[in-house]
């Protein structure tokens, strides 16, 4: 850890369009890249508490879909974008230092 930034996992893991899980201590994270920036949320829907990684990426719209019951939610913000979620998705601070793929606490 680095002035509270911790790396999960090399750039080389999560390539354009692809989402990947990484555990920021006990708490697992989907890490996507969308356009080559890197967004990490908490993995888990807001709805019913089911892991977002789970269900498919949309690199054309940057947006993340639950497969349990179809809640979407924005990459970049955590947005809920769709019913049956309402509240976000927990977004984490991310940078990119020497390849790697760093995150700490959100504000």
């Amino acid at each position: 850890m680095s002035g509270g930034w911790t790396v999960l996992c090399p750039t080389s893991d999560v390539l354009p369009g692809e989402s990947h899980v990484a555990w920021f201590g006990d708490v697992p994270l989907v890490i996507v890249n969308f356009d080559g920036i890197f967004y990490a949320l908490e993995d888990r829907c807001t709805h019913e508490d089911f892991e977002l990684s789970a269900g498919p990426y949309d690199q054309a719209t940057g947006q993340i879909e639950c497969v349990l019951h179809g809640a979407l939610f924005d990459v970049r913000s955590g947005e809920a974008l769709r019913a049956p979620a309402y509240e976000p998705a927990r977004p984490y601070p991310v940078k990119v230092e020497d390849g790697m793929i760093w995150v700490r606490e959100p504000d």
